[in-house]
């Protein structure tokens, strides 16, 4: 980000740039992934978050910044991190059981379409999984979907309270709609509740440190894949 921009974030010009940046990265993540559905179904998305972590790497230094800036750190005091990260896995649960009655009413839940299934008593598919759930599942998704779309259709918008809660709700839309193909919309509807309280605390403390929310993301996608691969049905 120019020097401009930084003084006047809510300038025209700081909102355009805003924009311009979160549309490259949006288009990325969809055109990436439904290029490849036809191919592959489990690799599409861990290869359009991959791809889109480089062009939004790119972008933010061209402006000057760096992950850094939007929340990745290392952090200064561990058991307060862990504790937020407990929090957080709460409050995750408490958002997505509230909207699975509302999902049942509309939709069926066909859960994740078998496409993990072959995780199941499989050592090594299972050990591919983890690797994708700590980089594309937990990692990247959050640096994406809270940290930079939060971040730049914030700032798009003009910033501010009112410009952070469209942020959070069209990011929140965005990440439900993207676990459709697999999930159908009950699941995106569920998903996107989960997106909606990662955000909740994206605003609140991940500006500062998202850490917290990378470990929660990655810790219920590990029992998930675990379950799967002990047999579990959830």
């Amino acid at each position: 980000m120019t020097s401009e921009e930084e003084k006047a974030p809510s300038s025209p010009k700081a909102r355009w740039s805003a924009l311009r940046d979160l549309l490259l990265v949006v288009a990325t993540l969809v055109i990436v992934k439904q290029s490849l559905l036809p191919m592959t179904q489990l690799y599409a998305g861990p290869a359009s978050t991959f791809s889109a972590m480089i062009v939004a790497t790119v972008l933010l230094r061209r402006r000057g910044m760096g992950w850094r800036d939007l929340g990745l750190r290392w952090p200064d005091n561990w058991p307060k991190t862990f504790g937020l990260t407990v929090f957080t896995m709460v409050f995750f649960l408490v958002c997505t059981q509230l909207m699975v009655p509302v999902a049942d009413h509309f939709f069926e839940d066909i859960g994740t379409s078998d496409r993990f299934s072959h995780v199941e008593g499989n050592w090594a598919a299972y050990l591919v999984m983890l690797l994708l759930v700590w980089t594309h599942a937990s990692f990247f998704e959050e640096l994406l979907f809270r940290a930079f779309i939060i971040h730049h259709t914030s700032r798009a918008f003009g910033g501010g309270m009112k410009a952070d809660i469209l942020a959070l709700l069209l990011s929140s839309i965005f990440f439900g709609y993207r676990h459709a193909y697999y999930q159908g919309w009950h699941g995106a509807l569920v998903t996107g509740a989960g997106g909606f309280a990662f955000g909740v605390f994206y605003l609140w403390f991940g500006k500062r440190n998202i850490m917290p929310l990378i470990l929660a993301h990655g810790a219920f996608n590990t029992l998930g894949q675990t379950f799967r691969f002990l047999g579990i049905k959830d």
